[in-house]
């Protein structure tokens, strides 16, 4: 590949260099013989910009060859025009040297060959070879002054106009032409392409013939209309065009136009200012186009970048999810064994007291881990925006002691004391969601408990009255180890733990302060940590609440007892039938058991059930089939409530259990306590 590369440039330099050798011939002919004035100096003189252009995009030896035909065709064409020996080689000489100048600043202010891109770009080749073209021409007005007796001013005004001209003109017309990038900006097809130049051409013909009465003006129009759909190419070439046809019927003294009334000196003034303003109007307007597609070519390459960048995150985030609802089925349903046969033992009446300890610490194990599956969980429902707010009539200091009060146990078995201060001038009640401000509150408590090996654990309410609502700041403060300053800002940051070294002392997530900020967040609050290395933290949290009017109390439910209900239960594993059917014994159900979709279905058309408890993923049929199918039968049995109990917890997957027509959703491991609590709520519906 590198290989194909370098021949390819080698074709491209010597193309280039044959390409710009004929037309710098060709300009030195049209210069000398269709565009000298009257004082024998030409109007236009483009071969010099030529020869600069190529010292700036030719490279090696290649330079050379384009100077020395650029020195052969000079001395033979000034010498066929009727220009002596001496002044032949001093045009060629200055003209050489001109190039040379040009060439030299160019690298010397961009550092290479410039890139007629922009319009400062533009502006600048312009103002560093017109001093050059001043300098140039002063030489030569002096040589001709001192030399062959010439009027300094009038040769040194032709000379500077013919360099200057020609190098503000066609220099950045070559550049533009040359750069390989206007040809991509404006790709067209060639017969457009034909068409628009040859309008040029034809409308150029048409003001400049003295046979018309056309202004010159007509042909702005259509210049522009070529810069407009073929970029600063058109321009450059529809301005080569216009002076290749303007200059010699003008110079011949056959066109009435340009000012030719004033006189022939006058003419080529009008026409040199003529063809510089039509091609600065119309390379700057094609250089804007250009710069406006590059502009699109950048935000659509952006776009696509962007939607490429989306697509690997939807993958990335779809692959984790897939991960999360695979590793969570995979660990909720061994633990649903653990904690289903310890709730088992831990009923009966007949262990002696060092088992029930064994039983209990099992059961304290697999809690422990259920903690872990339900952060993770929590954290799915927080990144998917699936988190609602329910806010009702709420007691602030009632909530904080409460909560106090559920971890109060596991600070007294580590020996610490566990203190309460509320300061409450408001006395009312505010709108909180209090299951929330709950799980909060719990997660900084347990954390305090578990960093703190002696000492205390302060709880403390703050509530200052507002105008509209009122302000409240938890603060729970501990004599634990405390928390470095630069590792602190890591404490709500997702998977993260202060100390992440293998000798750790404490183990957990490290989402649990996570969700809590973004609860906090959701609730319009603010959460942080003042903290001092061996001294203590002091986790506070702020929020604003209006206050509430207190409602009718419910009437407090009892616990859930189902009573006599016959209770299906759809299970692959053995295990998980077993766990199930003892639970629901225990509180007088009767249970039949299925071990797929396909008997599931079959037993309800052969027998009636208060309620289904269906797992998802099933040989023969999953659980999702077999919900669509019970509810299609019809009848009784297709009014039989099914309520998923699986491993599947995550919120996507217990949306797909709704869609097919489950009302409720108990997530493995089952938890006594919720399992008779759901049960109990669809029998007594029915």
């Amino acid at each position: 590949m590198p290989h194909r590369l370098a021949l390819h440039e080698r074709q491209r330099q010597t193309a280039l260099l044959l390409v710009l050798s004929v037309v710098i011939v060709a300009s030195q002919v049209f210069s000398e013989y269709l565009t000298r004035t009257s004082l024998g100096v030409a109007a236009f003189w483009p071969a010099t910009a030529l020869l600069a252009a190529g010292f700036l995009a030719l490279n090696g030896s290649r330079r050379l060859v384009l100077a020395t035909v650029f020195v052969a065709s000079h001395l033979a064409v000034d010498l066929a025009t009727g220009d002596v020996v001496a002044l032949a080689v001093l045009y060629t000489l200055l003209d050489t040297l001109e190039a040379l100048a040009v060439w030299a600043v160019c690298l010397r202010l961009s550092h290479g060959a410039p890139r007629i891109r922009t319009m400062r770009a533009l502006a600048t080749l312009p103002a560093v070879t017109t001093p050059i073209a001043a300098v140039s021409a002063a030489v030569c007005a002096a040589i001709l002054a001192a030399g062959f007796g010439q009027p300094f001013t009038h040769s040194w005004l032709d000379w500077f106009l013919r360099s200057a001209l020609g190098l503000a003109v066609m220099l950045p017309a070559a550049l533009v032409l040359i750069d390989a990038e206007h040809r991509r900006s404006f790709k067209r097809p060639w017969p457009e392409q034909s068409a628009l130049l040859f309008a040029v051409a034809a409308v150029t013909l048409l003001c400049a013939h003295p046979a018309s009465g056309a202004p010159p003006f007509l042909i702005f129009p259509i210049a522009l209309a070529t810069a407009y759909r073929l970029g600063a190419r058109g321009a450059a070439m529809a301005s080569i065009i216009v002076a290749v046809i303007t200059l010699p019927i003008a110079m011949s003294g056959a066109s009435p136009r340009f000012n030719a009334i004033l006189g022939p000196v006058a003419q080529a003034r009008t026409i040199q200012i003529f063809i510089l303003v039509l091609f600065y109007t119309c390379l700057a307007a094609g250089l804007v186009l250009a710069q406006q597609e590059r502009l699109k070519r950048l935000l659509l390459r952006r776009e696509q970048l962007t939607r490429a960048a989306r697509s690997r995150a939807l993958a990335a985030t779809e692959a984790k999810t897939e991960f999360l609802a695979t590793m969570s089925h995979e660990i909720r349903t061994p633990l649903n064994s653990v904690l289903g046969f310890a709730q088992l033992l831990a009923s009966r009446h007949d262990l002696p007291p060092d088992a029930r300890r064994q039983v209990n610490l099992i059961d304290s194990a697999g809690a422990a881990l259920l903690t872990v599956l339900n952060d993770i969980l929590e954290f799915s429902r927080v990144e998917a925006g699936q988190i609602e707010l329910l806010p009702q009539p709420t007691s602030a200091p009632a909530l904080l002691r409460d909560t106090v009060s559920i971890m109060a146990p596991e600070a007294k078995a580590k020996g610490l004391a566990l203190n309460i201060e509320i300061i409450d001038p408001v006395q009312a009640l505010h709108e909180l969601d209090a299951d929330r401000l709950r799980q909060v509150l719990i997660n900084i408590l347990n954390n305090a408990v578990k960093f703190t090996e002696e000492g205390r654990i302060d709880a403390r309410l703050v509530i200052e009255h507002g105008e509209v609502e009122d302000r409240l700041r938890f603060e729970i403060i501990d004599t634990g180890v405390g928390i470095d300053l630069d590792k602190q800002a890591l404490l709500f940051q997702r998977f993260s733990q202060t100390d992440s070294s293998t000798s750790r002392l404490h183990g957990g997530s490290g989402l649990g302060l996570a969700i809590a900020r973004t609860l906090v967040d959701v609730m319009g609050g603010r959460i942080g940590v003042d903290s001092v290395p061996g001294r203590g933290s002091c986790f506070w949290l702020e929020l604003t609440a209006p206050g509430a009017q207190e409602l009718a109390a419910p009437e407090r439910p009892k616990a859930a007892t189902p009573g006599a209900a016959k209770i299906l239960i759809v299970d692959d594993h053995a295990v998980n039938l077993e766990i199930g059917a003892a639970l629901l014994s225990l509180v007088g159900c009767e249970v039949d058991v299925a071990e797929n979709g396909k008997q599931a279905v079959e037993q309800v058309q052969k027998a009636e059930y208060d309620l289904i408890l269906m797992d998802i993923h099933m040989p023969l049929m999953d659980g999702l089939q077999a919900t669509r199918a019970i509810k299609a039968l019809g009848g009784r049995a297709g009014q039989t409530p099914i309520v998923a109990m699986s491993a599947d917890a995550l919120p996507r997957q217990v949306e797909r259990c709704y869609a097919a027509g489950m009302v409720d959703h108990i997530a493995k491991p089952v938890q006594r306590e919720v399992l008779y609590a759901k049960v109990d709520r669809w029998i007594h519906r029915q």
